[in-house]
């Protein structure tokens, strides 16, 4: 009988007690929920490490609207070989934009096809980009990638992060299947609190 009058007293300490170390537990609850059962039950049902993702830059973004952005854009795609209507076709043709989230799913390198956009490991960093070529070699596949909001070939940037011209299948992350807009400024914003932190402390 003493552990069910223990197991009250914890139970209404975490759901009803109003107090801030109630909260506190809360949040350190819904965190480890989260990060040790949600998020790998979602990885093993949709066969990928990461299968959310906040978008954290704005090279996907298309600035008012489809048209103007292909009036800004589309120059590089059409001498590249994909045409207006073509794009039109791609999985999340109107881009992203940095804070949303991204629901990716698992996929073999030989399903992958130009359009789709895909999560891949640059240099220890995941980038989330769209296929625009493929190609196999040597038994293995092998992509090139470039951000929607990119006016030129990634690769023509001096960038020390950035080389999408041979990603090879075992850097693919994910495909992406789902945006929720916006809701990833959270783990944006608490990201940059620690980091102010961080140099705060470092001074």
């Amino acid at each position: 009988m003493k552990w069910k009058k223990t197991w009250k007293k914890v139970w209404h300490f975490v759901w009803e007690d109003n107090s801030i170390w109630s909260w506190i537990v809360n949040i350190a609850l819904a965190f480890i929920l989260i990060k040790f059962i949600v998020y790998p039950g979602l990885g093993f049902v949709l066969n990928t490490t990461h299968p959310v993702v906040a978008v954290v830059s704005e090279s996907m973004e298309h600035d008012n609207g489809f048209e103007a952005w292909w009036e800004s854009s589309g120059k590089w795609y059409a001498d590249n070989g994909i045409g207006k209507e073509e794009f039109t076709g791609y999985p999340l043709k109107n881009g992203f934009n940095k804070g949303d989230i991204m629901v990716l799913k698992g996929k073999e390198a030989k399903d992958i096809q130009a359009g789709d956009v895909v999560v891949f490991w640059s240099r220890q960093t995941p980038i989330i980009h769209r296929v625009v070529r493929k190609w196999q070699a040597d038994g293995a596949y092998y992509f090139q990638t470039k951000g929607d909001n990119y006016k030129t070939n990634p690769a023509s940037i001096k960038s020390p992060l950035l080389d999408e011209t041979r990603i090879s299948e075992e850097s693919i992350v994910g495909n992406a299947v789902l945006r929720i807009p916006l809701i990833g400024y959270i783990k944006i914003w608490f990201v940059e609190l620690i980091g102010l932190f961080a140099d705060i402390a470092g001074q």
